[in-house]
């Protein structure tokens, strides 16, 4: 049986928990967060992934989705376990049950609105985003047997496109928010196109920094591993630096904002001192630099 908590993900549980409809396909739903209004001629700067964390474990809890997926640093949080509904979409009384109508209904929240701007570069369409995280994202969901079709059609542009009920009903797949019935939304604009798995061995190489031992993390040793380390850290709620300086410096920072990704795997004593180990680092994912 597919895992009900996607392994690359912060795991949140919000409880709460209801089950899906066993007789209906399969289907995954996609979202963009849309958190902050932008244009090009005023773009604005991305929210941080913890604030949205923040936002669906607190006053948010009655929208949240399945997942939460920065699609620049490939960081993941889980509200829902696959086997329960969410609450991403709006539900009237009577009808269809857009959150339960599939065996599963994962739905997914991209981090992102129209004409964000990351390090100094804007991005008007989820596509044009590194979409870093979507080949594992696209895997696990995979893995539930939502099959790879778009039964309305690929989002190409915010607009509202309602699935009928028949179809809804009887056809499994990826549907927008913008196609789901009984929600007025018109996210999320843009999705990445499926991840095919090629034939053969896969391409050399990790997709992540493969751990450097323990004798790697010392006081003042400079890389580009510790900088994005750095980045993976705060985006799974883990900042606890005082600085934004030397980012790809190992100090005191680092030992303290490691040491709560330790504690938050339920790591304890030694095994959480602030000096990554391979457990602790192997789920992190730190992207290959």
């Amino acid at each position: 049986m597919p895992a009900s908590w996607m392994p690359l993900a912060t795991k949140a549980d919000l409880g709460d928990r209801a089950p899906c409809d066993p007789e209906v396909p399969a289907k995954a739903i996609a979202h963009i967060t849309a958190d902050k209004e932008a244009t090009a001629e005023a773009p604005v700067d991305l929210l941080p992934f913890a604030d949205l964390v923040s936002f669906f474990t607190g006053s948010g809890k009655g929208s949240a989705p399945h997942i939460l997926w920065d699609p620049f640093t490939g960081a993941f949080t889980q509200f829902f376990p696959a086997t329960s509904r969410s609450k991403g979409v709006f539900d009237a009384s009577g009808g269809v049950r857009p959150n339960r109508d599939g065996k599963v209904v994962i739905q997914v929240e991209a981090l992102f609105f129209p004409h964000c701007r990351v390090d100094g570069t804007v991005f008007a369409r989820l596509v044009d985003t590194p979409c870093t995280g979507w080949g594992e994202l696209h895997a696990w969901i995979n893995s539930w047997d939502v099959p790879d079709v778009w039964p309305m059609g690929r989002p190409t542009s915010l607009s509202r496109n309602t699935c009928p009920t028949d179809v809804w009903r009887s056809r499994g797949g990826w549907y927008a928010h913008a196609q789901v019935p009984e929600n007025d939304h018109v996210d999320p604009g843009s999705w990445p196109p499926f991840v095919s798995q090629p034939p053969g061995p896969p391409p050399a190489g990790p997709r992540f920094e493969p751990f450097p031992g323990a004798s790697f993390f010392h006081t003042g040793r400079k890389s580009p591993v510790i900088a994005a380390m750095h980045r993976r850290l705060v985006a799974v709620d883990c900042d606890r630096y005082t600085s934004s300086t030397g980012i790809d410096v190992w100090g005191s920072g680092d030992v303290r904002s490691y040491t709560a990704w330790q504690q938050k795997l339920d790591l304890e004593g030694s095994a959480a001192d602030g000096i990554p180990g391979r457990f602790s680092w192997d789920r992190l994912s730190v992207p290959r630099v």
